[in-house]
């Protein structure tokens, strides 16, 4: 008699009893379709259920692993039944999808999972229920023919007819309403016990099980794990034997890597050295040296002790990916030897920038981070790097990181362009092939398709060694936060790219980079890139203050007029503002003539192309949807000959912004003005971009920098018109127009203000919540109503702990703490440890099922004002006046009968009865209460009406070319001498020195003549710079030219001889010539900053030591010396 043949007597589980019965039968033949059977009956019987019991809500999908996880299902099952539900499903898949032996035990943990649920369904539903055990020897051992390739198509062991199924689903439907109110009298009368695996039991189950999803095989004749793996000479002992738990084998029969796993209980890194012996007994007996993980089920650690230190993974890799580790121990070559493409990268900083990260890589370092300024080709720099890694045989697949499509589509084209021979993927757009070795991701997709992407073969793609470098572009705080199990899943060299100044490089990314804060790999700043290097163009700022965008519109400070439109724009039932304050202009106030105002001085200041017949590439920066949409109106009106589309919007909500930006990039394609709203702050690259519009103000110094970096890039052939130099060819400089006060506010603070990190309104409400349950643990809370509420609290808490899907990586990352806070004991008090790890481990995961958005805020905002009662915050006094202000909102609108239901307790809010009361019970009625009527105060898409005026705004002040650098105050005579200098940079005198060409008697004659009798007298010239010749003066003000000191160096620099510390020492010393001029004496060479890390003549040959030395002389000589004409 079979486990399951009680079900042929109950014709109402009819629907999935025959696909328990099949599984059960062809265990003993075949264990791998047993599983396959098992976890279609359980899809059945999932099915059966949400049929038969009316309290089931249908998730948005109706796939197995939707069912199983919609709350009102899981919350419904015994927790520990339910637990063994997704294991069920990850069999049945491995051994559809992957042609892999499933071990007879894992079936049969299967087929007792599923009778334990069918056991539950008969206790909740059943006519005729009783207590059953599942009983191992009822199994069947006689064997039965297996058609394994059908059953494989149909996923089932039974050919069931969908229309047969649906027919039987629907009669179960039928009588719901009977199932649904005898389920909780079969509950109160009857009783079900679910069993408890022992927790090692499960974990070897779990352990195995994933192993088998990366494609490791225990049994047959390509097997290639082998458990309780002898060993002999343990400890150097000869007859003393050992036990590896697992051993993973190569293709070619030796070991690539040896698993020590540990009680759940214990610190996996206490089998560290037990590992570390089994790997010396299997080097000594293969002669080859494994790799190792040290495993407790829920941390893994994985250590190659020939390449680098023990690291924290994510879990076992596959044996492609161990393979691919093992063959690099031989295969990688010494990357200070692999010349860096010029092709790609051909300035010398971007080389630097690649030498840098490559010196850190052999060190051993994971982590990098490259600041550079916008415009200064990070995307080539990291294609570059790229390629030198991929050469060096370092890296094989790559994963590129940015926050938007646009930028992801964008790098993949740049990457295209750089490195034609590399396979690339955009995973955004779905069409490209993902084993492609360079895959290009936004963050959410990226996660998403760690999930779902499957090989050829059924099994995972995304494993968690298969990236080698993972990208980052953009590096800042929010990210490695909210995508945090990314970084944690893969196991991969990680480079971060930023152009945010490296002093305003947040400390939470440094610390990510696992480095000093301020020091990155290595930096490159926008003064360097533009005033030096010339590789950047500078801008030149228009600043404009108008009264209203400056202080908003006082109605008496009005023309009559203007005071007549005024009144009737504003005036609304009776009422009118005298006062509308600046935040309101271009959010739902939106005055006409100050938006003409701007595009009229757009049009008519802006750098011009095409012969000065037409605006050039220009950006304008606005508030918000409603006011990029009013920019574009009011340019049409004014502009009709455009025909509408020289102007266009570009903002998320666009189902075609991706087409506008291609476009935009177009030079000679409209349109030539893009109105954006957040899309093209930062990453979008246009060289020919020569005109920014601030209409919105800016805080961030980070994003400002961003921002003004959209039109930095250099633009050969661009012909440009503009009011500075007329007409000219290349692009010389970008203009920025700012209406807010932007430059201002930065001039005045100095770093900007970044915002904190967001938290999601879930994330946020469950840590107000626990933190609200744990103080309401204190004796001032020991009353029955107190509890009562802390219960519903910790249940609300729990619920939403054990709803997380443990398939998920972000959860699967998490497991332990989630395991812990799955037990509702964990909550019965909860220490100050309990609480960091709910708030940091877990409320990051939490979903909440609320789709009301505005009762969630309530929520979140009344959770907020409990606890500032509680922890008697001065935040209280504002809450305080919020609610009673939200409470007066509500009664304007009693004619809602909802709202109408609550009016007494809206009245009460006001009261000072209900406020020194200092009764938490009351705020938490007020919450629930109202809770559900905070929609109503949700009026035209979120916001207020959208109000027009015709007002004058009259311009208060106005200031142009003045930049973020304070200018200089010239006085003496020595100032007079420096800007004379500054000033005359292209007489051929100062000329020659700067560009380091010897002086001829004309020149020196010129230049005695404008320093002792011009600018001042010989004593003048005595007094300030004693016996300096002129030439080593005007070098020492005027500097060397960079690419002449570059040309003066450009043997060793191009050398490909030397390595990245030497190129990094002649650097320096160019450094200190472009800035000093000149280097008085090579002794220099000995002291600071020179002597460290290494000495000069530790650093070079005698040979490159003289031939500098010889250098440094003959660029001071040429300052000094006069040649014949």
């Amino acid at each position: 008699m079979l486990n399951f043949a009680f079900l042929t007597t109950k014709p109402d589980y009819t629907l999935f009893a025959p696909a328990c019965i099949e599984a059960e039968k062809i265990y003993a033949s075949a264990p791998a379709m047993c599983a396959v059977g098992c976890r279609k009956a359980l899809e059945l019987a999932v099915k059966w259920v949400y049929a038969a019991d009316a309290t089931m809500k249908m998730p948005y999908k109706d796939n197995l692993q939707s069912l199983i996880h919609e709350p009102s299902f899981r919350f419904a099952v015994d927790s520990n039944t339910w637990g063994k539900l997704p294991f069920i499903i990850k069999l049945g898949n491995l051994a559809v999808h992957t042609e892999r032996s499933v071990q007879p035990s894992d079936a049969l943990a299967s087929l007792k999972g599923l009778f334990e649920f069918v056991q539950w369904i008969d206790y909740c539903y059943g006519s005729d229920y009783q207590e059953r055990v599942f009983d191992e020897s009822l199994i069947p051992t006689e064997k039965v023919a297996v058609d394994t390739r059908k059953i494989k198509e149909q996923e089932s062991l039974l050919g069931e007819k969908e229309a047969e199924i649906e027919a039987l689903r629907k009669q179960i439907e039928q009588m719901s309403a009977q199932y649904t109110a005898e389920k909780e009298k079969h509950q109160q009368e009857r009783s079900f016990q679910a069993e408890d695996l022992s927790e090692f039991q499960t974990r070897k189950i779990y352990i195995d099980v994933d192993l088998k999803f990366m494609g490791w095989k225990f049994d047959g004749t390509d097997a290639d794990v082998q458990e309780e793996y002898p060993v002999q000479g343990m400890a150097g002992v000869v007859s003393q034997m050992g036990y590896c738990d697992y051993v993973l084998f190569g293709k070619d029969g030796l070991p690539l890597a040896v698993i020590e796993a540990k009680r759940t209980s214990k610190d996996p890194n206490i089998g560290r050295k037990q590992a570390v012996l089994y790997a010396d007994c299997l080097e000594r007996k293969f002669g080859r040296r494994p790799m190792m993980f040290t495993t407790n089920g829920f941390e893994t650690y994985f250590w190659d002790d020939q390449s680098g230190p023990q690291r924290k993974v994510s879990g076992v890799f596959s044996k492609e990916d161990l393979q691919k580790l093992m063959n690099r121990r031989a295969e990688r070559q010494d990357l200070m030897s692999i010349p860096i493409d010029d092709k790609i990268t051909d300035r010398y900083y971007q080389k630097e920038a690649i030498r840098a990260v490559c010196g850190q890589i052999e060190q051993g370092f994971r982590k990098h981070l490259l600041v550079m300024a916008t415009g200064t080709g990070k995307t080539r720099t990291a294609s570059s790097l790229t390629d030198a890694l991929s050469r060096g045989k370092w890296i094989t697949n790559i994963l590129f990181l940015a926050d938007r499509t646009a930028l992801v589509k964008q790098a993949n084209d740049d990457f295209k362009q750089y490195l034609p021979d590399m396979s690339l993927c955009n995973l955004c757009s779905n069409k490209d092939d993902r084993n492609a070795r360079i895959v290009f991701s936004t963050y959410p997709t990226i996660l998403n398709a760690i999930d779902d992407t499957k090989s050829k073969d059924g099994r995972q793609l995304f494993t968690p060694a298969h990236f080698d470098l993972i990208i980052i572009d953009e590096s800042h705080r929010s990210i490695f936060k909210k995508y945090r199990a990314i970084f944690e899943y893969f196991d991969a060299l990680m480079v971060g790219l930023t152009a945010t100044p490296k002093t305003d490089v947040d400390r939470n990314t440094y610390d990510f980079f696992e480095m000093e804060h301020g020091v990155p790999t290595y930096a490159y700043d926008y003064e360097t890139a533009v005033y030096q290097d010339h590789v950047l163009v500078p801008y030149y700022n228009y600043e404009v203050k108008t009264k209203f965008l400056d202080e908003g519109i006082t109605y008496d400070d009005l023309s009559d007029e203007d005071k007549e439109r005024y009144e009737d724009d504003f005036i609304e039932d009776g009422m009118m503002p005298d006062f509308i304050p600046s935040a309101a202009l271009n959010k739902f106030v939106f005055n006409e003539k100050t938006v003409d105002m701007v595009l009229q001085d757009l049009m008519e200041r802006g750098i011009k192309v095409a012969g000065g017949d037409r605006l050039g590439k220009t950006i304008i920066f606005a508030q918000n949807k409603r006011h990029a949409e009013f920019i574009l109106e009011r340019f049409n009106k004014l502009y009709p000959q455009y025909h509408g589309s020289f102007a266009q919007r570009v903002i998320c909500d666009d189902s075609y912004a991706q087409t506008i930006i291609d476009d935009f990039k177009q030079p000679e394609k409209e349109p030539h003005i893009a109105v954006s709203v957040d899309m093209m702050d930062t990453g979008i690259d246009v060289p020919e971009c020569v005109n920014l519009v601030f209409f919105k103000k800016v805080r961030s110094k980070a994003k400002f920098w961003q921002m003004i970096g959209r039109g930095t890039r250099l633009c050969k052939g661009l012909s440009c018109v503009d009011q500075v130099d007329g007409a000219y060819t290349d692009k010389r400089r970008f203009l920025i127009f700012d209406y807010c006060g932007n430059f201002e506010y930065f001039r005045e603070h100095k770093e900007g203000y970044e915002a904190r990190e967001t938290k999601t309104l879930s994330e946020n409400i469950f840590g107000k919540q626990i933190k609200i349950t744990m103080a309401l643990q204190e004796s001032t809370f020991a009353g029955e109503n107190y509890q009562t509420w802390r219960n519903e609290l910790v249940e609300t808490c729990h619920k939403q702990v054990t709803a997380l899907n443990p398939e998920l990586i972000s959860v699967k990352l998490r497991m332990q703490y989630v395991e812990k806070y799955k037990k509702q004991d964990a909550f019965l008090s909860i220490s100050e440890g309990d609480k960091g790890e709910l708030l940091t481990q877990i409320a990051p995961l939490v979903q909440s099922e609320e789709t009301d958005e505005f009762a969630k805020r309530f929520d979140n905002f009344m959770y907020g004002l409990i606890l500032a009662h509680i922890e008697q915050m001065p935040a209280f006094k504002y809450a305080k006046k919020q609610l009673c202000d939200t409470a007066s909102l509500l009664e304007r609108k009693a004619n809602i009968p909802q709202i109408k239901e609550k009016l007494p307790l809206l009245q009460e809010i006001h009261t000072d009865v209900f406020w020194d009361a200092n009764d938490i019970l009351l705020f938490e009625k007020v919450r629930k209460e109202l809770r559900g009527l905070i929609r109503f105060l949700d009026e035209d898409d979120g916001g207020q009406k959208r109000i027009i005026t015709k007002l004058t705004d009259p311009i208060i002040d106005s200031q142009e070319g003045v930049q973020l650098d304070t200018a200089y105050d010239f006085e003496d005579y020595r100032a007079k001498v420096n800007r004379y200098v500054n000033e005359h940079g292209n007489t051929l005198a100062i000329y020659k020195l700067t560009h380091n060409i010897p002086l001829a008697a004309g020149d020196y004659q010129e230049l005695e003549r404008v320093l002792t009798s011009e600018l001042g007298s010989k004593e003048d010239y005595k007094r300030e710079f004693g016996d300096t010749p002129f030439g080593l003066l005007i070098r020492k003000i005027a500097k060397l030219n960079h690419e002449a000191a570059m040309q003066a160096f450009s043997a060793f620099i191009n050398d490909q001889s030397l390595n990245q510390k030497q190129i990094a020492f002649v650097k320096k010393i160019i450094n200190h010539i472009e800035l000093n001029g000149y280097m008085e004496n090579v002794s220099e060479l000995t002291k600071p900053p020179f002597d460290k890390p290494v000495s000069f003549i530790k650093l070079f040959d005698a040979k490159t030591r003289t031939a500098l030395i010889a250098t440094i002389n003959q660029i001071r000589e040429n300052a000094v010396q006069i040649v014949a004409s």
